[in-house]
Protein backbone atom coordinates (compact mmCIF):
# COMPACT_ATOMS: atom_id res chain seq x y z
CA UNK A 1 0.00 0.00 0.00
CA UNK A 2 1.82 3.16 -0.74
CA UNK A 3 0.02 5.98 0.96
CA UNK A 4 0.79 9.82 -0.34
CA UNK A 5 0.26 12.48 2.58
CA UNK A 6 0.16 15.98 1.74
CA UNK A 7 -0.04 19.25 3.63
CA UNK A 8 1.14 22.64 4.09
CA UNK A 9 4.36 23.13 6.03
CA UNK A 10 3.25 22.80 10.26
CA UNK A 11 0.09 21.02 9.18
CA UNK A 12 0.44 17.69 11.00
CA UNK A 13 1.64 16.03 8.01
CA UNK A 14 4.29 13.85 9.89
CA UNK A 15 2.59 13.43 13.06
CA UNK A 16 -0.25 11.77 10.57
CA UNK A 17 2.10 9.69 8.70
CA UNK A 18 4.26 8.49 12.29
CA UNK A 19 0.58 7.14 13.77
CA UNK A 20 -0.24 5.23 10.03
CA UNK A 21 2.85 3.55 11.18
CA UNK A 22 1.78 3.35 14.85
CA UNK A 23 -1.35 1.61 13.54
CA UNK A 24 0.41 -0.78 11.06
CA UNK A 25 2.67 -2.20 13.81
CA UNK A 26 -0.45 -2.96 15.66
CA UNK A 27 -1.54 -5.26 13.66
CA UNK A 28 2.26 -6.09 12.64
CA UNK A 29 3.40 -6.88 15.90
CA UNK A 30 6.98 -8.06 14.67
CA UNK A 31 7.04 -5.30 12.07
CA UNK A 32 9.81 -3.03 11.86
CA UNK A 33 9.40 1.18 10.86
CA UNK A 34 11.79 2.47 9.09
CA UNK A 35 12.09 6.36 8.26
CA UNK A 36 14.18 7.85 5.27
CA UNK A 37 14.99 11.27 5.98
CA UNK A 38 15.75 13.58 3.13
CA UNK A 39 16.74 16.81 5.18
CA UNK A 40 20.32 18.40 4.89
CA UNK A 41 21.35 20.32 7.80
CA UNK A 42 22.43 23.78 6.47
CA UNK A 43 21.27 25.74 9.76
CA UNK A 44 20.85 25.33 13.44
CA UNK A 45 17.30 26.06 12.84
CA UNK A 46 16.74 22.91 10.66
CA UNK A 47 19.11 20.87 13.17
CA UNK A 48 16.08 21.71 15.93
CA UNK A 49 13.77 20.61 13.33
CA UNK A 50 15.13 16.94 12.88
CA UNK A 51 15.94 16.29 16.53
CA UNK A 52 12.47 17.24 17.08
CA UNK A 53 10.83 14.84 14.43
CA UNK A 54 13.98 11.79 16.03
CA UNK A 55 12.43 13.01 19.87
CA UNK A 56 9.10 12.54 18.71
CA UNK A 57 9.43 9.23 16.79
CA UNK A 58 11.36 7.20 20.08
CA UNK A 59 14.23 5.06 19.32
CA UNK A 60 12.16 2.48 17.83
CA UNK A 61 12.44 3.58 14.74
CA UNK A 62 15.63 3.15 12.06
CA UNK A 63 16.61 6.14 10.32
CA UNK A 64 18.44 6.09 7.09
CA UNK A 65 19.45 9.48 6.02
CA UNK A 66 18.94 10.24 2.01
CA UNK A 67 18.92 13.56 0.76
CA UNK A 68 19.34 12.24 -3.27
CA UNK A 69 19.26 8.41 -3.94
CA UNK A 70 15.91 7.89 -2.22
CA UNK A 71 14.50 5.38 -5.24
CA UNK A 72 17.67 3.58 -4.68
CA UNK A 73 16.82 2.73 -0.81
CA UNK A 74 13.68 1.97 -1.29
CA UNK A 75 14.18 -0.76 -3.73
CA UNK A 76 16.82 -2.48 -1.45
CA UNK A 77 14.62 -1.66 1.96
CA UNK A 78 10.95 -2.73 0.66
CA UNK A 79 8.89 -5.90 1.39
CA UNK A 80 10.62 -7.08 4.20
CA UNK A 81 7.88 -6.81 6.88
CA UNK A 82 8.91 -2.88 7.52
CA UNK A 83 6.42 -0.14 7.52
CA UNK A 84 8.35 2.58 5.55
CA UNK A 85 8.20 6.25 5.86
CA UNK A 86 10.09 8.99 3.82
CA UNK A 87 9.79 12.73 4.93
CA UNK A 88 9.85 14.15 3.21
CA UNK A 89 9.79 14.39 -0.79
CA UNK A 90 10.12 18.53 -1.06
CA UNK A 91 13.12 18.59 0.65
CA UNK A 92 14.07 15.33 -1.85
CA UNK A 93 13.42 17.50 -4.66
CA UNK A 94 14.88 20.40 -3.26
CA UNK A 95 18.24 18.81 -3.09
CA UNK A 96 17.55 17.33 -6.61
CA UNK A 97 17.31 20.79 -8.20
CA UNK A 98 20.00 22.33 -6.22
CA UNK A 99 22.23 19.75 -7.85
CA UNK A 100 21.00 20.24 -11.22
CA UNK A 101 19.78 16.61 -11.31
CA UNK A 102 17.49 15.12 -13.65
CA UNK A 103 14.22 15.66 -11.59
CA UNK A 104 11.81 14.18 -14.20
CA UNK A 105 13.87 11.13 -14.79
CA UNK A 106 14.57 10.95 -11.15
CA UNK A 107 10.59 10.79 -10.11
CA UNK A 108 9.83 8.73 -13.04
CA UNK A 109 11.76 6.41 -11.68
CA UNK A 110 10.04 6.55 -8.15
CA UNK A 111 6.53 6.13 -9.49
CA UNK A 112 7.37 3.20 -11.89
CA UNK A 113 9.36 1.73 -8.28
CA UNK A 114 5.93 2.61 -6.20
CA UNK A 115 4.09 0.84 -8.50
CA UNK A 116 5.15 -2.89 -8.47
CA UNK A 117 6.65 -2.33 -4.79
CA UNK A 118 5.45 -4.53 -1.76
CA UNK A 119 4.79 -3.57 1.81
CA UNK A 120 3.78 -0.27 3.12
CA UNK A 121 5.14 2.72 2.51
CA UNK A 122 4.05 6.51 3.28
CA UNK A 123 4.99 9.45 1.65
CA UNK A 124 5.04 12.96 3.14
CA UNK A 125 5.16 15.98 0.37
CA UNK A 126 4.26 19.97 1.35
CA UNK A 127 1.52 21.19 -1.23
CA UNK A 128 3.21 24.50 -2.19
CA UNK A 129 0.19 25.61 -4.51
CA UNK A 130 -2.41 27.11 -2.34
CA UNK A 131 -0.31 30.41 -2.03
CA UNK A 132 0.77 33.38 -4.00
CA UNK A 133 2.87 32.49 -6.58
CA UNK A 134 6.70 33.55 -5.93
CA UNK A 135 8.29 36.33 -6.93
CA UNK A 136 11.44 35.44 -8.30
CA UNK A 137 12.13 32.42 -11.07
CA UNK A 138 13.66 29.52 -8.73
CA UNK A 139 10.78 29.66 -6.54
CA UNK A 140 8.51 29.48 -9.09
CA UNK A 141 10.28 26.52 -11.00
CA UNK A 142 10.25 24.63 -7.22
CA UNK A 143 6.76 25.37 -7.38
CA UNK A 144 5.75 24.13 -11.03
CA UNK A 145 7.98 20.82 -10.05
CA UNK A 146 6.74 20.33 -6.66
CA UNK A 147 3.21 20.33 -8.19
CA UNK A 148 3.40 17.81 -11.00
CA UNK A 149 5.38 15.72 -8.89
CA UNK A 150 2.52 15.77 -6.30
CA UNK A 151 0.29 14.90 -9.27
CA UNK A 152 2.21 12.12 -10.61
CA UNK A 153 2.60 10.41 -7.28
CA UNK A 154 -1.07 10.89 -6.61
CA UNK A 155 -1.83 9.35 -9.26
CA UNK A 156 0.92 6.42 -8.52
CA UNK A 157 -0.11 6.36 -4.82
CA UNK A 158 -3.14 3.26 -3.86
CA UNK A 159 -4.29 6.04 -1.20
CA UNK A 160 -3.50 9.97 -1.13
CA UNK A 161 -4.31 12.06 2.48
CA UNK A 162 -4.32 15.93 2.54
CA UNK A 163 -3.32 17.42 6.19
CA UNK A 164 -5.15 20.62 6.93
CA UNK A 165 -4.79 22.10 10.53
CA UNK A 166 -3.63 18.46 11.40
CA UNK A 167 -7.04 17.37 10.22
CA UNK A 168 -6.78 14.30 7.57
CA UNK A 169 -9.04 14.10 4.59
CA UNK A 170 -9.00 11.14 2.00
CA UNK A 171 -8.34 12.57 -1.09
CA UNK A 172 -8.00 9.03 -2.78
CA UNK A 173 -8.83 5.76 -1.95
Amino acid sequence: MITLVLGGVRSGKSRFAEQEADRWLADQPKGKRLYIATAQVYEEEMRGRIEKHKNRRGADWRTIEEPLYLTKVLKEETGKGTFILVDCLTLWLTNLLLKDAKIDAAMNDLCAFLKKAEGEIVLVSNEVGHGIVPENKLAREFCDIQGLANQHLAETADRVVLITAGIPLVLKG
